[in-house]
């Protein structure tokens, strides 16, 4: 590959933009190497010695991990299902609905041809008529218009079923032989296909749903990308695969991207239930957030918000770093908020005194306070009770946010996130060293 970009950003970056780009999204497990040297993820272009404008790049594929075939496999489940509407509106992996071209009436920002000017030009008259469920005295007002147009887009499934094998974990003679994990794949073709991945890749192997066998179906037939294991299987996967990326490198980039501030809608069309085995494993794992019980790895929140707001702001260079650090803080608190929010209402985490009344509850997990929204002490009698003790927790965030806002040094809040789920109202709260 040859680069011309600016030098100032991340190898990391580069990274990205081979993971995004159609003809290398499915390439995961890679190194980026100058004149034989790997390049470190995370250093900037600028500071690595020998690159200059017009260097050449080497793409140089890796061995694999547990670690890293577990990414490839969540990347490559990812592409496809990449044009499905169902992860949007659910907010699986913090994807969220974008409506660019719905509001740009365009699914491509490429420039439309004469022949669509001249209809565009025709229709002009009517886009400045107020719709009909717009008038005043209307009965019925509908919610339909709301729904993004995108979802009367047809299906494209490449695969039936992606997912682990019951297989797994490899035994400790296979591990020697470098077994990393096992996959079962049903094709839209309705063949079924044991898969090993292993240091060097992905293979069919011999083995079915009553017997192991780990041998190859075609030996030396070892593919590194996963991709390129189901087009050689599958010719149905090859070509619907073709096209689903093809759909999603027409849309504009905001809409590929996992946004740190996710968007949750309170509307919804009624999709088709699909059957995706990722999913169902990270509600099972998510369940009791064991990923946020690691020993060493339990974040202080309030540390860290306390932190990032004491930071310099004296020039503009020094508000950027800090306005950056501190979005970052927080989408990080939010996301993890909501995730203990979603637990304390499934009852996954045990209350901190379990026996008072279930309104009473109160919780602590990942460094976090959660309390529910109920007039618990009387303090709202007057005033409706819990229907008022619901609706303060909304008023203390905005009044935590307009302290925020003011950004007074030494003026400092919890960290507060309000959550609705269930019909519940969470509020989850930062803790406070020695209280």
């Amino acid at each position: 590959m040859v680069y011309s970009e600016n030098i100032s950003e991340l190898v990391q970056e580069i990274h990205q933009v081979l993971m995004d780009k159609e003809e290398t999204c499915h390439r995961t497990c890679f190194s980026l190497q100058l004149d034989g040297i790997i390049l470190d993820n995370f250093s900037e272009l600028k500071n690595i010695d020998g690159l200059k404008e017009g260097s050449v790049l080497k793409v140089v594929e890796e061995q694999y991990t547990v670690r890293e075939v577990r990414i490839h496999i969540r990347h490559i489940n990812e592409l496809i299902h990449a044009c499905d509407l169902n992860d949007l509106y659910n907010g699986t992996n913090n994807y969220s609905l974008c409506l660019v071209n719905d509001i740009n009436n365009s699914e491509t920002s490429s420039s439309a041809s004469n022949t669509d000017r001249r209809k565009g030009a025709e229709t002009n008259a009517n886009d400045s008529i107020v719709p009909e469920y717009l008038l005043p005295n209307q009965k019925d007002i509908l919610l339909t218009p709301l729904f993004t147009t995108n979802n009367k887009i047809n299906r494209l499934q490449s695969l039936k079923i992606l997912s682990y094998s019951g297989w797994n974990p490899p035994n400790g003679s296979r591990k020697l032989h470098g077994d990393l994990m096992y996959l079962k794949v049903t094709t839209c073709e309705e063949k079924s296909f044991h898969i090993t991945a292993c240091t060097k890749g992905f293979y069919v192997s011999q083995t079915t749903d009553e017997k192991f066998l780990p041998k190859p179906v075609q030996p030396k037939a070892i593919f590194h990308s996963l991709v390129d294991l189901l087009n050689n299987i599958s010719p149905v996967f090859k070509k619907k695969f073709r096209a689903i990326q093809r759909k999603r490198c027409t849309k504009h980039p905001f809409e590929r991207i996992q946004i740190p501030f996710q968007i949750h809608p309170w509307l919804s069309p009624r999709f088709e239930h699909i059957m995706d085995h990722f999913r169902a494993e990270d509600a099972n794992i998510n369940k009791l957030g064991h990923e946020d019980h690691i020993p060493g790895q339990v974040r202080d929140w309030n540390e860290e918000l306390q932190i990032t707001k004491e930071l310099p702001k004296k020039n503009l260079p020094e508000r950027l770093i800090r306005e950056r650090a501190m979005f970052k803080v927080h989408t990080d608190f939010i996301s993890a908020a909501i995730r203990g929010c979603q637990a304390v209402v499934d009852g996954n985490i045990m209350a901190i005194n379990p026996g008072e009344e279930s309104k009473v509850h109160m919780y602590i997990w990942n460094n976090m306070f959660f309390s529910l929204g109920f007039d618990v002490k009387d303090h709202y009698k007057d005033f409706g009770g819990d229907a008022a003790a619901h609706s303060a927790p909304a008023n203390d965030l905005q009044g935590v946010r307009a302290i925020n806002t003011l950004d007074l040094d030494g003026l400092h809040t919890l960290g507060t996130v309000v959550v609705d789920y269930r019909g519940m109202r969470v509020t989850a709260q930062s803790i406070v060293p020695g209280r």
